[in-house]
């Protein structure tokens, strides 16, 4: 397939590219691996992905969003040996890029469909948090001791107290660019992403403050250590950094753990990431999410061959792809072969960006996964979405990923029955279709939960396929979850609300005031 590279296309994608250069090397070294990972990953997103189609405004790379998945696998893996560890995840990452193919080829992307959003939120708050309690004591030039979120997030005051000033100043910095420089309303500002600004002030800082050469400064009185450690470390010819994946471990537990996740979880990020951006594009041009998630996977694999990172659409990026005018996929293709000229051409320079300015940079992306505005919105959703989505935050800090989504689910699983849902039609929906009028009127006979969504969509599909106007009636139905009326409203966005009604909510009660929220028969 040919990328057509239009001026648009091209001025979209070298912002973007200018975005993604620091994430991708921050979001790398955040997760364990070097950061020319990082950018081995965004080179192919953007260059591969783009080739393949799918969705033609989202811009594939490395996410915040799999930071601890993905150390948590060098860690375990490597148990102790950070090179080891490395490459038995890029074998993690081939295993989870084929499943990732496989359903994309089976078009399963629609089971993404039926996470629960309260889960997912959750999820994505809990690893916001987690990347904030590592990335903070890095911007204060401190090298923690402690290893677990929880024990990070409390020695953060300690961290503070013995922060290194000239590297806190860098990072302070950068930060309160990030977080102030969006709120002006000044439109030339507000066209240039804040992380250009955050690295156009902290690379000369840098630079001024000698950390290019290893030297001790005093600071009323107190010694502190700066130098080269503290900028980012690529390597002169960037052949020389790629690594091949061991297999040896793929077979383990903890290595089939780590698959799981990196597949699932990128997929589900991946495909809402999709729907977001459709939503968010001008000419309203549905993608394919099964042909991106075929993308997705190929590029996946690809990536982890040479010693890249897993990959997402990614959503930060992909709203800066389309606030700066992209019209087609040639942004996501000209986004990477940017930063292949870079690392090609001008490594010596990227060696002069501080370690700092990317801590900040993630502390400023997972203010914004676990920000208190989140916690606001998920409130107002209903009490049974609050609760899940707490209940998913604190056990995925407190343990781990793969346990927090478990019991997010498990949680939600458990709230149906209490409010007496029969554990059958949990995966099954039950309706009755009558034509009347010229439409299909299908009443809902059961409850609709996260569970039963797929086979309900599929009848809904169905129906249309008999008449240009389908009605749902759901006078019937006991229990209407929040996750399936949100994904019935984007049904309803994608046929239009005139081929798509929903009705039949009289004698139900909301657990809240959101026009989405959980509906439960009265007696």
């Amino acid at each position: 397939m040919l990328i057509p590279l239009h001026q648009k296309d091209m001025l979209s994608g070298f912002f973007v590219f200018l975005i993604a250069l620091p994430l991708s090397m921050g979001i790398a070294m955040a997760s364990g691996l070097p950061p020319i990972a990082g950018i081995f990953t965004a080179c192919i997103g953007g260059c591969v992905a783009s080739l393949l189609g799918g969705s033609r405004l989202t811009i594939k790379g490395p996410a915040a969003g799999l930071i601890v998945i993905v150390l948590g696998a060098v860690q375990e893996l490597g148990m102790g040996d950070p090179v080891a560890g490395y490459r038995k995840t890029l074998a993690v990452g081939v295993a989870a890029a084929l499943i990732q193919i496989l359903f994309a080829i089976a078009r399963l992307g629609i089971f993404a469909e039926i996470m629960p959003l309260a889960v997912v939120h959750g999820m994505l708050s809990a690893i916001g948090v987690i990347i904030i309690s590592k990335q903070i004591h890095l911007l204060c030039g401190v090298t923690p001791t402690a290893s677990h979120p929880v024990d990070l997030l409390l020695e953060i005051p300690h961290s503070l107290q013995t922060l290194n000033p000239q590297v806190f100043l860098i990072g302070a910095l950068s930060l309160a660019l990030l977080f102030l420089l969006p709120k002006l309303k000044i439109p030339t500002i507000k066209k240039i992403p804040a992380p250009i600004f955050a690295l156009g002030a902290a690379i000369p800082l840098a630079f001024y403050l000698g950390f290019d050469t290893q030297h001790e400064y005093l600071f009323l009185g107190q010694a502190h250590m700066v130098g080269p450690k503290l900028l980012v470390n690529l390597p002169a010819n960037f052949v020389q950094a790629i690594t091949f994946p061991d297999f040896s471990s793929l077979y383990s537990f903890v290595s089939l753990k780590y698959v799981f996740l990196l597949a699932m979880v990128g997929m589900i990020e991946s495909l809402l990431t999709v729907s977001a951006v459709d939503a968010l594009d001008p000419k309203r041009i549905p993608s394919n999410p099964n042909r991106d998630l075929l993308a997705v996977g190929i590029s996946n694999l690809a990536a982890a061959f040479i010693g890249g990172l897993p990959m997402i659409s990614e959503i930060v990026r992909s709203k800066a792809n389309i606030d700066n005018g992209a019209e087609s996929a040639g942004a996501n293709f000209f986004h990477g072969v940017c930063l292949f000229l870079a690392i090609s051409i001008f490594p010596t320079l990227l060696h002069y960006i501080p370690l700092a300015v990317l801590a900040a940079m993630l502390v400023y992306t997972g203010s914004r996964l676990a920000s208190p505005s989140e916690f606001v919105h998920t409130f107002q959703q209903g009490y049974d979405q609050f609760a899940i989505f707490l209940l998913t935050l604190i056990t995925t800090v407190c343990t781990d990923l793969l346990l927090g989504i478990v019991v997010g689910l498990a949680g939600k699983f458990v709230l149906h029955r209490l409010w007496g849902v029969p554990f059958l039609h949990l995966f099954r929906v039950q309706t009755a279709t009558i034509t009347e009028g010229g439409k299909q009127v299908m009443k809902i006979e059961s409850p609709c939960t996260f569970t039963n969504y797929i086979p309900l969509k599929r009848k809904i599909i169905t129906a249309r396929k008999e008449s240009d106007i389908v009605e749902l009636d759901f006078r019937a139905s006991r229990l209407v979850d929040y996750t399936t009326q949100s994904k019935l409203r984007e049904l309803q966005r994608e046929f239009g609300s005139v081929h798509l009604t929903i009705r039949g909510f009289e004698n139900h009660r909301s657990v809240s005031r959101d026009p989405v929220s959980t509906k439960i028969r009265m007696r």
